[in-house]
């Protein structure tokens, strides 16, 4: 895209995003830094990129007439899916008439369940991956269980921010694990995976850019998760350089087989040299807020640059960073921090509180970030930082 109107007149470049969280927020701004019309839709009224979009509409991502009577209404020039529960058989249809569906329908399809892309890395493209059986009812689950064996990971094949997840530990845990995995699904109940637990040195989230000049690779995060969701994550995690090369290669590769442009989000095992493929997403990765703070173009900037065509000749890391999340337990629709003078007293620290409006459970509601001279000290930064804040609900 070598030009970009004027928002809100007759030349103005349009995207409609697909899901409006506080990732979805952050691409937002990013495109409207670039005078881009954004359009943001999500399921829940007032979300995070609402607030911050030139408008929005409120209807189910998996409503597929709705969402083709949306984007006919607004007739955007590009389509960015912000979440995994998306109607991609309408995606799919709309591609095929002309919208730009970024990086593509394929992506989102394959995406949206983990038996799609988990098939695409480990049979189409060979990639090392966990053992892993697909169960489509609790007979075919226990079946699973006794091939893969105990421990094991159960995931619902279409979930995020590690709903649904559980470690079986034993085989106590097997009926609750069941449950929740019915639970937790973003469509509802159905079909799970089921992996056989790998012994791992650490994870990381290998963000992937894919734009007009190539593909470029943003230096690894390491992350700590708490029952599959996001806690911390710093940046850069120290790695060999046979297993970050092997890591690029295989982000490389599905990031190649998925197509389009943009920033993907690619997880892998490490154990030593040797790294194995977990997941993809075709879009900014929450372990990836940590690019707020350490470096020029955080991944959202990227992933507007990517998608609107435009040049990404440089990326500059500015420095070992941290980044906590902010997870909110209660029930309340007023939620307000505090302290947040303490939160911000040290230097090379700052926090980006989401805008969510209520919160039931749990909800991660906001996230800190550090800057330092090592990420150990960058982490115990952003720790100090996070005990310092206060919440009432």
């Amino acid at each position: 895209m070598a030009s970009i109107g004027t928002a809100l007149t007759p030349s103005a470049t349009k995207v409609l995003l697909c899901g409006s969280g506080e990732l979805g927020k952050e691409v937002v701004i990013e495109l409207q830094r670039l005078g881009v019309e954004v359009i943001a839709c999500d399921s829940k009224e007032n979300s995070p990129a609402m607030q911050v979009a030139h408008r929005s509409h409120t209807f189910s991502m998996l409503d597929g007439a709705e969402l083709r009577r949306v984007i006919e209404l607004e007739k955007p020039d590009c389509i960015v899916p912000e979440v995994e529960a998306i109607a991609t058989d309408t995606l799919a249809e709309l591609e095929a008439e002309g919208f730009h569906i970024v990086p593509t329908a394929k992506a989102t399809q394959l995406t949206m369940n983990r038996e799609g892309i988990r098939r695409l890395a480990a049979e189409d493209l060979d990639l090392t991956t966990s053992r892993y059986q697909f169960a489509a009812n609790k007979e075919e689950f226990l079946a699973a269980i006794d091939s893969i064996g105990i421990p094991c990971v159960c995931k619902p094949i279409m979930s995020s921010s590690g709903h649904g997840q559980s470690t079986i530990k034993s085989e106590a845990d097997i009926e609750a694990a069941w449950n929740y995995s019915q639970e937790g699904g973003r469509a509802g109940g159905g079909k799970v995976i089921v992996e056989g637990f790998v012994d791992f040195d650490y994870e990381i989230t290998l963000l992937t850019v894919c734009h007009v000049g190539g593909t470029s690779f943003l230096e690894p995060i390491g992350h700590q998760q708490v029952d599959g969701d996001y806690r911390q994550s710093w940046q850069p995690q120290a790695m060999s350089q046979a297993a970050k090369k092997s890591a690029q290669d295989m982000a490389d590769k599905v990031t190649s087989a998925l197509g389009g442009r943009g920033l993907f989000g690619v997880e892998f095992f490490v154990k030593g040299d040797e790294v194995i493929f977990s997941e993809v997403s075709p879009r900014p990765h929450d372990t990836g807020m940590v690019t707020l703070i350490s470096q020029d173009l955080s991944e959202f900037a990227l992933h507007a640059r990517a998608i609107l065509g435009l040049p990404i000749p440089e990326i500059a890391f500015r420095g070992p960073s941290a980044s906590h999340a902010v997870v909110v337990e209660g029930s309340s629709t007023d939620v307000q921090f505090g302290a947040l003078d303490k939160v911000l007293e040290e230097a090379g620290t700052d926090i980006r509180l989401f805008g969510k409006q209520e919160v039931h459970g749990h909800r991660r509601m906001a996230v800190i970030l550090a800057r330092d001279v090592d990420t150990d000290t960058a982490r115990a930064k952003a720790e100090r930082a996070y005990n310092k804040l206060e919440v009432t609900l």
